[in-house]
């Protein structure tokens, strides 16, 4: 239920509201908006004793929240969610680039392409030091090794970095070290992760599952925002669909239809999605257009001796190429790289 208090509502009416819906056994999340303050009552409906909500001094009415997915749904807060990462900003206007190779695999081989997607215009790096494998004899990271690495990178570079966590008993770690959790595909839908993830305080970066429908994503953003941490940016990676001529199958109608049901910010891996690096310029060019607040890019000095991913990763030459091109986009609809 959303409680709307009038305008004007003192802080110690929202303050008795917000204690009265505790003591009913609700969560309370009040959103504090220029004209309105509105009180978002997490719970179980039938427990809501309206009549002695509506009474109270300050209320001005219920309403019910009609989506499963409570707290990550445009009924409860019209404004965009806004994550700053000092002079970064996710889901503003600017189009955040990410980009880094797939895996880090050794110091060599790393520090270089931190230093070439900086030069191109990234603003975030990426690199697995934990890494969940179909194959229990493929590359699986390089752990904390892999994650001081990251830290050298930051350092050197000053890029933020953005890691996957695969465990509950690794969230610790990684958030030692990184700037933003990724939580990947595979684990879109390990609760116990999502909740250790959301309680690290950092901000999230959720991967939509092999099969998973758009609801099913956002409730596994709930998950993550009923820790308290609405920091989560979304990512459309790719769905497993009858076609076998990529490697997944991009969804980017997924982009306009979560930014009508959800306040959080999306971004898109058109690596990932694709499988092949040829077309990851095609795709990160319709994500712009399309409205994505940032794009996620594996790029490699050398794909050909990648430990993971290698046949998606763009040269640097050619990412350095793409943003250039990108930029064209992002102007086109009034936004910017």
């Amino acid at each position: 239920m959303i409680i709307i208090m009038r305008p004007g509502a003192t802080k110690d009416q929202i303050k008795q509201v917000e204690e009265k819906i505790i003591s009913l056994g609700f969560k309370a999340h009040p959103i504090f908006g220029e004209i309105k303050t509105v009180i978002g009552a997490i719970g179980e409906k039938r427990l809501l004793d309206t009549p002695a909500i509506t009474n109270m001094p300050g209320v001005e009415d219920i309403v019910p929240i009609m989506k499963p997915y409570k707290l990550a749904c445009r009924e409860l807060q019209q404004t965009k969610t806004i994550i700053q990462l000092d002079d970064i900003t996710i889901g503003g206007p600017e189009i955040v680039i990410i980009a880094g190779p797939c895996a880090v695999e050794s110091e060599q081989v790393f520090y270089a392409t931190a230093h070439k997607v900086k030069k191109a215009g990234a603003k975030i790096l990426r690199g697995g030091a934990f890494k969940p494998r179909t194959s229990p004899y493929s590359f699986q990271g390089l752990e904390e090794e892999g994650l001081k690495m990251l830290e050298i990178a930051r350092q050197e570079t000053g890029l933020k970095i953005v890691t996957e966590v695969i465990d509950t008993r690794d969230v610790e770690l990684v958030a030692k070290y990184a700037d933003i959790l990724q939580i990947g595909a595979r684990n879109m839908q390990n609760f116990r992760l999502l909740r250790e993830a959301g309680t690290s305080g950092k901000p999230v970066l959720l991967k939509r599952g092999l099969a998973a429908t758009i609801e099913e994503w956002l409730m596994a953003a709930e998950y993550i925002i009923s820790t308290g941490n609405s920091k989560i940016i979304l990512c459309e990676r790719g769905i497993r669909t009858f076609e076998t001529a990529t490697r997944n199958t991009i969804d980017i109608s997924a982009i306009p239809v979560v930014k009508e049901l959800s306040h959080l910010p999306i971004i898109v891996d058109p690596s990932h999605a694709t499988g092949t690096w040829k077309y990851v310029d095609a795709l990160s060019k319709a994500a712009v257009a399309a409205g994505a607040d940032g794009l996620i890019i594996e790029v490699h000095n050398d794909p050909s001796h990648a430990l993971c991913d290698g046949p998606q990763s763009l040269r640097p030459e050619k990412f350095t190429q793409l943003v250039e091109e990108l930029k064209a986009v992002a102007s086109a609809i009034h936004r910017r790289i």
